[in-house]
């Protein structure tokens, strides 16, 4: 699958769009985390701990996104972006979505 945040791919051209398509993913920090990067703000920097988790969850909602536009026929997902919205304190949406198209090497 490719997958580009750009509206067209270089060398491909779109042969059908098919749609919109999203993955979608929920997260919460655990107690651990929640202690672990208190500790690590209290030091300042990088906190490793939400870094880790932001990562997982985008993969996560990524790998949704796939998917679905796997089990739609498409072989490529353009304009692809994120979103994440705080549900309630703590519980994080991630959101990843695009428009699938079936792409042909020019």
């Amino acid at each position: 699958m490719i997958v580009a945040t750009t509206n067209d791919l270089a060398g491909y051209r779109i042969v059908r769009h098919v749609g919109l398509v999203r993955g979608i993913t929920v997260r919460s920090r655990s107690i651990v985390g929640n202690v672990g990067g208190a500790i690590q703000s209290v030091f300042g920097g990088k906190l490793s701990i939400y870094v880790n988790l932001a990562e997982t969850a985008r993969q996560e909602a990524l790998e949704h996104l796939i998917e679905h536009a796997t089990e739609q026929g498409a072989n490529a997902i353009l304009a692809m972006r994120y979103d994440a919205n705080e549900i309630m304190d703590g519980i994080t949406e991630v959101l990843a979505y695009g428009t699938a198209v079936v792409v042909e090497a020019e």
